[in-house]
Order: structure tokens, then C-alpha cells, then sequence
């Protein structure tokens, strides 16, 4: 299919590969971004695939304190130099992270970090839901797996909708500053602390509150 130069310019400052190649996996995306960015990924042709593999020790930890100190976070986000760690830009990004933390409570960084035994145990929730719902046996193991995948975006920080941007999931945004900026760039580990958690307390939503003033 024929895709514009809109998309075009738009995957390129996603990925940082080259406008022939965008045009290309855009083509066989059928015009989907995301999908042609998995496209270039695979072929090793954008720039978040060429670096992935770039040793970043440097970086940040940065800090973000909810309004009143109700919701605390602490982010470690490594890059490959430290001249690049004291830069606004990362630093903002950074911080961006810090605030997506803190209004999507993510549990884990990635996919990889689920325990076995937490899958297990949604994976036996899920087909419990599936067989109650009147679902045949032959395709209940394929609906499980597909919901499983709304696990992994409602829990995994780089899976997760951006909350500035939602067309956009975490990992895109990563892959997005790597091509800008021109390092490697990893989410290494986070810690998220709200106000009397694990404490019988009067409910409150704190982490809406959050959202409603990172979309401000």
C-alpha cells in the first residue's frame, strides 16, 4: 500500500532508521506504526535495535514526590555516558518515568520479570473466568494467553500506555529517546510508595489524582 510522508518522517524520529527502510516496513505494516517499528526492530534496522545491546552503567536515579508526599517513587534509569545523564532532555524523560510510576503502579519493569508463580496463578483465574463464561474447552488456552497480554499492560512498566500520551506504550517511548539521543538507554528498577499501603485505611485514589495532574 502506499504510505505518506507523514508516517514516514514520523516512524524515522521513532527509530532513527533510514527513510527508505521506514517506507518499506510501513508498506508491509500496511501503514500501522507500531507494527512497522517491530518490523525495523526485527530486522535490526532502527536505532533502539542497534544500541540495545550497548553496555549503559550511567544515568540517574531519580525521585517524585506526589503533591502533600503521598506517593513516593525512586527510578534508576541507566544511559551510556554520563554526559548524556546530566542532560535536561534525559533527565526530563526521566522523570517522566518517575511519574508514570506513580500513577500506574506497575509492578515489574518487563514481561521477563513476572514470577512463574504469579503467572500461574492469573493464568488459573483467567481460565476459571473463560469456562464460567460458556467458553469451548478447544479455544479456552488461546483466550487465556491473549488476556494474559492485558496482564502484562496493566502491570509492566514498558508495556504499560504512557499516561502524557496514551497511543504510545512505555517501550515506544524508550525506543523514541534512544534514536534521539543516541545512546542506549535501560528502565533498570523502580520502587513505589503510596501513603499507608498495606494499612486498613479510608480509601482514597491517589494514583487517579497523579494522572489527572501529569495530563494537565
Amino acid at each position: 500500500m502506499a504510505v505518506n510522508a507523514a508516517s514516514v518522517k514520523e516512524l524515522r524520529e521513532r527509530t532513527g532508521a533510514g527513510m527508505l527502510d521506514c517506507k518499506k516496513a510501513l508498506e508491509e505494516a500496511n501503514g500501522d506504526l507500531t507494527k512497522a517499528a517491530d518490523i525495523l526492530r526485527e530486522k535490526g534496522l532502527s536505532a533502539a535495535a542497534n544500541k540495545a545491546g550497548r553496555i549503559a552503567t550511567e544515568g540517574v536515579v531519580e525521585s517524585y514526590i506526589h503533591a502533600g508526599g503521598r506517593i513516593g517513587v525512586l527510578v534508576e534509569v541507566n544511559c551510556e555516558t554520563d554526559f548524556v545523564g546530566k542532560t535536561d532532555q534525559f533527565r526530563e524523560f526521566v522523570r517522566d518515568v518517575a511519574m508514570q510510576i506513580a500513577a500506574a503502579s506497575p509492578l515489574y519493569v518487563r514481561r521477563e520479570e513476572v514470577p512463574q508463580e504469579a503467572l500461574d496463578k492469573e493464568r488459573e483465574i483467567l481460565t476459571a473466568q473463560a469456562l464460567n463464561e460458556g467458553k469451548p474447552a478447544n479455544i479456552v488456552q488461546k483466550m487465556v494467553e491473549g488476556r494474559l497480554g492485558k496482564y502484562y499492560e496493566e502491570y509492566c512498566l514498558m508495556e504499560q500506555p504512557f499516561v502524557k500520551d496514551p497511543d504510545k506504550t512505555i517501550s515506544q517511548l524508550v525506543n523514541e529517546k534512544v534514536a534521539t539521543i543516541g545512546e542506549n538507554i535501560t528502565i533498570r528498577r523502580f520502587a513505589r510508595f503510596e501513603l499507608g499501603e498495606g494499612l486498613e485505611k479510608k480509601q482514597e485514589n491517589f494514583a487517579e489524582e497523579v494522572m489527572a495532574q501529569v495530563k494537565k
